[in-house]
């Protein structure tokens, strides 16, 4: 059974950082392409980053520069280091695993970011 477990989300001023794990358990890691999603309130969930096992990155464009996506495979845990957080950044931010193989993926639960002052 496939589990992600998401952790580090919170109430933080502009300007200031978050970092997000999402550990999981029940698949081989390794093959599997690890993301970061995010969905705020009447808008559709939208790529933030994503990770593959050899260390290609994707990023969208708006956090480019301030968010960091990497992964430990010895611990089976994708982290989303989150810098310079601005208010567009609030959204609930879903882990999301694809394994390269056949292309099924899952979903965590969602952690709440919320960015204000």
């Amino acid at each position: 059974q496939v589990q992600l477990v998401e952790s580090g989300g919170g109430l933080v001023q502009p300007g200031g950082s978050l970092r997000l794990s999402c550990a999981a358990s029940g698949i081989i890691f390794s093959i599997y392409r690890m993301g970061w999603y995010r969905q705020a309130p009447g808008k559709q969930r939208d790529l933030v980053a994503v990770t593959a096992n050899g260390g290609t990155t994707n990023y969208a464009d708006s956090v480019k520069g301030r968010f960091t996506i990497s992964r430990d495979n010895a611990q089976n845990t994708v982290y989303l280091q989150m810098n310079s957080l601005k208010p567009e950044d609030t959204a609930v931010y879903y882990c999301n695993v694809v394994n390269l193989l056949n292309g099924i993926n899952y979903w965590g639960q969602g952690t709440q970011v919320t960015v204000s002052s």
